[in-house]
């Protein structure tokens, strides 16, 4: 079987990949097997902050079991809705951060739903969040690494997702091509509100800012919000899946443990971005 090209690049001489059975290989003779499930490891063992980075299995399941139930299926579509309006054929996709891949999923469908041929790469810190990423979807590429230091080469990639991932701006630059677009996912200011007033004695909204960011023109903010209707074992993997399940004290897991279900807000914000060509940032537009 003859390789073929990848999206991805070596992280270690930045070398463009190629596919090959088994394994993807660089130019300069770098080589990352491709595991059962199809994902590939790239990130070096001198840029692990971690013995075991990312999400760890728990968390990992509990979000993979939460979001296979739809309790997220409104944020996926407007995602999938703004994904055709700004990837078209022949495009090439990356999320970052893109965790179990359930977003991931919905894009791919989507766009090659609409008949468009389209090229995807997911890459996520957790290890375990990858593999169930590469069950999930019948294409594509995934791999472990980081957004501060993507394996993609630069101007490569057209449209840019980042759901509740680390907002590596740099790196979010340097990959995409000018006129590309960027969505970033984070949550709104009441987003889990009855959730934390479980939890928490006094709690707090998120705060909700709307910033431009260097090199890129600020196109949109697409808000969702919606009520949910979360009971039993579901309830306890929205809690799991969240930061606040290492963060809650005992008191407030206890109150949480008593109720068989909570109707919950989902709040949203989807910021949308394009990159601006260098001209257009040095004239500061």
């Amino acid at each position: 079987m003859k390789g073929d090209d990848s999206l991805l690049c070596c992280p270690i001489c930045g070398g463009a990949l190629r596919r090959e059975p088994g394994r993807y290989l660089c130019p300069g003779g770098h080589s990352y097997d491709r595991a059962r499930e199809g994902y590939v490891h790239l990130l070096p063992a001198n840029r692990k902050h971690a013995r075991e980075p990312g999400d760890d299995k728990g968390m990992t399941a509990a979000r993979h079991r939460f979001l296979s139930g739809g309790y997220y299926q409104p944020l996926r579509a407007a995602l999938c809705d703004l994904a055709l309006e700004g990837a078209g054929d022949g495009s090439a996709v990356l999320d970052s951060g893109c965790g179990e891949g359930y977003y991931t999923q919905g894009v791919w469908q989507a766009l090659t739903g609409a008949g468009r041929s389209v090229r995807l790469v997911g890459i996520d810190l957790s290890k375990p969040s990858v593999r169930l990423a590469a069950k999930r979807l019948e294409s594509g590429e995934l791999a472990v690494a980081s957004a501060y230091r993507l394996p993609v080469a630069a101007d490569r990639v057209d449209l840019l997702l980042n759901c509740f991932s680390p907002l590596a701006l740099a790196e979010f630059r340097r990959v995409l091509r000018p006129g590309g677009w960027f969505l970033y996912v984070v949550p709104g200011a009441d987003h889990l509100w009855e959730l934390k007033q479980v939890l928490y004695d006094t709690p707090y909204r998120n705060r909700e800012e709307d910033i431009p960011y260097d090199g890129f023109s600020y196109e949109a903010v697409v808000p969702v919000k919606y009520r949910m209707a979360v009971s039993g074992p579901d309830l306890r993997d929205l809690f799991q899946m969240t930061p606040y399940y290492w963060k809650t004290p005992r008191e407030g897991k206890i109150r949480l443990e008593g109720l068989d279900g909570l109707e919950v807000t989902a709040e949203f914000r989807i910021h949308v971005f394009r990159r601006l060509p260098p001209l257009a940032q040095q004239a500061g537009l």
